[in-house]
């Protein structure tokens, strides 16, 4: 059987884990390649929110080119907020591997 204080240290660390799932949900993150041609922003690590290209990089005769800069733009931003989320997460779990909560 649990005592109180082991009780109480699991609840404390389900509510940091909550709050710090809220941050994650909401924060934003963006990546910008080709030297700024195509940037995307993200938010909570999985919804596309914005994505922005530069006019001089739409080639008709390139079509190719702006796919590539904006799946690399796209990727990047996820990878980011990826990483963004796994150092909140393990600024909790002390970097525990803890299945579910990510």
């Amino acid at each position: 059987m649990m005592n109180k204080n082991m009780l109480k240290q699991a609840q404390q660390m389900q509510a940091r884990l909550a709050a710090v799932q809220e941050e994650i949900a909401v924060a934003r993150t963006e990546a910008s390649v080709g030297g700024g041609m195509v940037s995307v922003a993200v938010i909570g690590g999985s919804k596309v929110e914005s994505i922005t290209i530069d006019p001089e990089v739409v080639d008709p005769e390139d079509v190719e080119m702006l796919q590539d800069l904006i799946l690399a733009a796209v990727n990047e931003a996820m990878d980011t907020a990826q990483k963004l989320a796994n150092d909140k997460m393990g600024e909790i779990t002390g970097g525990m591997n803890i299945p579910g909560l990510m």
